[in-house]
């Protein structure tokens, strides 16, 4: 069947609980199921012509080997000046007196500050008291949480004692803001999967029926928050939050994104683990500070109601529902959508594990439902057939960005580990003669490049970590240096595997069920 997509102003079709969707007719859709195959296929794809082009010209494999890890080096050091930058941005963005910044800023189309109220959409399932107790007492520690913050705590009818857990909290902390809501998701709609985006897609509805149609708030003065029920905002974030959605005249057509850093509980995971992460953190504040690459939502960050109403909330069954929703509003508005950065970073936490190799699984099964996004490749693509009046050039950058890490991952990474290792399986003479010609010294000296700077990025976040609650062990001292060597191993397991095993998957129509990490 064709991709459907909520907002193509087509066929109107009413499903599920208050949901439009537009079923595009344009004669060049394209069936899902073809679109899905892209990923998973040009990576199973690469791996045979590869395995045969190293049979009959070996050196032309590690040419191709070595070029994209030049592409990679040459990546990672454009990363590198972004973060440099980011950190300078970050810096300077808490240093900012965000009421004077109002006062510079505010124009005669402003709202007053006043005016502007948060609603932060919580979804949950089967998430211990305590996290969420630590992630709401930090929310009321915001300025002017008591006047300005409402929380929607999105609870699934699925987990048994949700709705008590709700009230529990509703009960605990309803003083501490100007609302709190409880929303409960029914288990089990048409159309639905259990997910986080189907959770705050429901909350998110009964919030705007509440707020707006009962309690009468302006629906052009609610700015919404979604976040994972373990995020930790920076102190500032809701304060420079308002003033950017009061003064800025795009407020209905922008994403706000905040830095995240895998803090949360940096000194709880496994030692092993911690340069995957510092990694990750580094390629996401690079995405933000970079003129020159497309940043896109990740995790938790910031929306108008306005916006998120008139493009039909999010998707009940999608996985990756920060890009989907970005994708989404970007077509339905013919472009007219961007992403603001905001640096204050936020806390996530990482997954845990209590033995090595239960925090590789953990991370490996976290992974493997990132890597879900590479669907987004074909829904962009679908987009862009139904929708022919937005620029190509646009639809075509945003492309890029959706399935430029998605492929790097995937047929990259094929094409850079096995590009010398086919060749050596079945011409190790002709490959040992060449190591010091150019295909072979581009290879190593991309990877020694790439490495090089991962441990930077290791080096920055060990530098930013919060402070440790106990004095470091030598034990775990020398546990946190052996990721350095393993580096090369740790990817290959946390990272390449579970993207290929997520790819082929999608490539068979295997359908992936959402899971909750663990973490602690």
């Amino acid at each position: 069947m064709p991709y459907q997509s909520v907002g193509n102003r087509r066929n109107n079709v009413q499903f599920g609980v208050g949901r439009t969707v537009w079923v595009g007719t344009h004669p060049a859709a394209i069936p899902e199921r073809i679109l899905d195959m892209i990923p998973g296929g040009l990576a199973w794809l690469a791996l045979f012509v590869l395995l045969g082009l190293a049979y009959v010209a070996p050196l032309a494999a590690v040419l191709a080997a070595g070029l994209l890890a030049f592409y990679s080096a040459v990546r990672f050091s454009f990363a590198a000046v972004a973060n440099l930058r980011g950190h300078r941005l970050i810096r300077r963005w808490e240093a900012t007196d965000w009421q004077a910044e109002y006062a510079r800023r505010a124009t005669a189309g402003s709202l007053p500050l006043d005016a502007v109220h948060h609603v932060v959409i919580i979804p949950n399932y089967r998430e211990d008291i305590a996290t969420l107790r630590r992630t709401l007492d930090h929310l009321a520690r915001q300025r002017d949480a008591a006047t300005s913050i409402n929380i929607v705590l999105a609870m699934e009818v699925g987990e048994d004692g949700a709705v008590a857990k709700g009230q529990a909290l509703q009960s605990e902390y309803r003083s501490r803001f100007e609302n709190f809501l409880v929303a409960t998701h029914p288990k089990g709609l048409s159309g639905e999967m259990q997910c986080k985006s189907a959770n705050q897609a429901w909350a998110a509805r009964w919030a705007r029926r509440t707020m707006v149609d009962e309690l009468g708030y302006n629906i052009d003065h609610l700015v919404i928050t979604t976040m994972d029920s373990d995020t930790l905002w920076h102190p500032d974030y809701f304060e420079a939050l308002r003033v950017l959605f009061a003064t800025d005249p795009r407020r209905y057509a922008t994403f706000w994104q905040a830095p995240i850093r895998y803090h949360g509980n940096v000194w709880a995971i496994n030692p092993l683990m911690r340069i995957l992460h510092a990694y990750s953190s580094a390629w996401e504040l690079a995405y933000l500070a970079a003129p020159w690459w497309q940043a896109l939502p990740m995790s938790s960050y910031s929306l108008s109601l306005r916006l998120l109403d008139s493009t039909g909330y999010w998707d009940p069954d999608v996985i990756a529902d920060e890009w989907h929703m970005y994708i989404k509003s970007y077509f339905q508005r013919d472009g007219d959508v961007w992403l603001q950065p905001i640096f204050l970073p936020f806390y996530a936490s990482a997954t845990t594990g209590d033995t090595v190799l239960s925090a590789i699984k953990e991370r490996y099964l976290q992974t493997l439902r990132h890597a879900w996004g590479a669907k987004e490749i074909g829904y962009t693509i679908a987009q862009m057939s139904e929708n022919p009046q937005i620029s190509f050039l646009g639809g075509f950058n945003l492309l890029f960005r959706v399935a430029h890490d998605n492929l790097l991952a995937g047929v990259g990474w094929i094409i850079m580990m096995f590009g010398m290792q086919f060749p050596m399986l079945f011409h190790p003479d002709v490959v040992r003669a060449n190591l010091f010609t150019a295909p072979g010294l581009l290879l190593q000296i991309s990877a020694t490049i790439v490495t090089l700077l991962t441990l930077i990025f290791w080096a920055v976040d060990l530098r930013i970590r919060p402070p440790r609650p106990q004095p470091w062990t030598w034990g775990e001292r020398l546990y946190e240096l052996a990721s350095l060597p393993l580096i090369a191993v740790m990817t290959f397991l946390c990272v390449a595997m579970p993207v290929l095993h997520s790819q082929t998957r999608l490539m068979l129509g295997i359908p992936l069920q959402f899971r909750v990490a663990a973490k602690r």
